[in-house]
Formats: C-alpha cells, structure tokens, sequence
C-alpha cells in the first residue's frame, strides 16, 4: 500500500500513470469527473468529495494563511473496473496556504499507490514529493503525519484497486 518500489524510475512511471488516468480512462457507466473547490484558510477542518459510480474520493484538510485558493480534484475508474484514481491538487502548481492537517480516503476500492507532493508539476518543472516521513498511506487513506509533516501540500494522487469477482 505504500509507494511503489523499484527506485524512481518506478516512482515517475507511476506518478505519470495516476496524474492521467482520470483524463484518459472511463468506465463503471460513467466518464472521469473533474471539479474544481476553493481551499479555505482559517483553521477550521474542511471536506471535498466526488463520487463516480460506487466509488468516492474525500479530501479532508485544515489550512492556515492567506486567501482561499481554487484547487481541482479528478475521479476516474479504468474501462475494466479494476482501478479507481483520484488526484486532488493546486492547478498553479504551489499552494502558498499552510496545512496543519490532511486526509485523503477512498470508498470502495482499496489503495495500491499514493503520492503527495509538496509542489505540483507546471511550466516544465517536476513534481516534488513530499517525503515519506511526512505522510502515512493505509488500505482506505492518505493523511498527514503528526509532528513530521511540514504543512506543505500542493497535490495527491491515489490509484485504488477496485473489488472484483474471480471467475
């Protein structure tokens, strides 16, 4: 459940593979769904969630500092069924916010990759990951570390495998 092995040629296949699944793939009757939310600063805890067939991607989070910020998060299921991705990140590439808390969960599906980074790719650039003391993936969700993370967070990305009956 943790990141993928296999060094970073492995780490960037993966990344590249979750960042587009959204856009490329369809299936459970219905296509990938973007929306865009505004993350909120204040301190209080906050929640986005997109459903797409059985499935559902929350963001929960607390921020701190300047204005609201538009974020976006994309759902999508593979034309199999097999796999579930959500992607939730700042489209200008660095939130400027900072984060004392964030979760992300999964419903119905169980969680084979996830990533968050603390700067998302744009203009060229890479992303940048956070690193892997500061968050904890589970079997459902990807959340902070007390005491280890450092309230930076621009995008997470999460590729859930789905249950599915053996013949």
């Amino acid at each position: 459940m943790a990141a993928p092995s296999g060094g970073s040629c492995g780490r960037l296949w993966f990344a590249l593979f979750a960042a587009v699944l959204p856009f490329v793939l369809g299936g459970a009757g219905e296509g990938p769904s973007t929306a865009e939310f505004d993350v909120r600063p204040g301190g209080m805890v906050h929640s986005f969630s997109r459903t797409l067939g059985d499935y559902t991607c929350t963001f929960t989070y607390a921020a701190q500092g300047g204005t609201n910020e538009q974020w976006q998060m994309s759902v999508g299921v593979s034309e199999d069924n097999l796999l579930f991705s959500c992607s939730v990140w700042r489209p200008q590439g660095k939130s400027y916010l900072f984060f004392t808390q964030f979760k992300a969960e999964v419903k119905g599906a169980k969680i084979e990759y996830a990533m968050a980074y603390s700067k998302a790719a744009v203009a060229g650039q890479s992303d940048i990951p956070l690193k892997e003391e500061e968050f904890e993936i589970a079997e459902t969700t990807v959340a902070h570390k007390d005491g280890k993370f450092h309230s930076e967070l621009s995008k997470l990305v999460i590729v859930a495998k789905t249950p599915h009956d053996e013949l």
